[in-house]
């Protein structure tokens, strides 16, 4: 059931593939040059791979989890072993640039429609 979403879905579809795989929360890798996300891989790196099969470029590429049931400000959780980037500044498994964390929203917030 992973995909890369380029147009805008509902949040239930979202909610569909939480409950079919983690249950509460869905993965998701967002590059954020592109402004696209891959979404349901049962590992960020399942999810990396395939953006980057598709023309993504690693550097660009940021894992997250969204928890559809959650309120708005508390869906999306920065949280991968992808995003420890040291050479990159990034030494956590969060993304430590609040702008790219803000790009990054956005681009969830462009591409899942509540």
């Amino acid at each position: 059931m992973m995909r890369i979403l380029e147009s805008p879905i509902p949040m239930s579809e979202v909610a569909d593939a939480a409950r079919a795989g983690f249950g509460e929360m869905v993965k998701a890798v967002v590059d954020v040059e592109r402004g696209v996300m891959a979404i349901a891989g049962d590992l960020h790196a399942d999810e990396e791979a395939l953006l980057i099969q598709s023309g993504s470029l690693q550097r660009n590429l940021w894992g997250i989890n969204i928890y559809p049931d959650l309120a708005v400000a508390e869906q999306i959780e920065f949280d991968s072993m992808i995003n420890i980037r040291p050479s990159a500044g990034n030494r956590s498994r969060g993304v430590d640039d609040p702008a790219l964390r803000e790009r990054i929203v956005q681009i969830v917030h462009d591409l899942i429609n509540p």
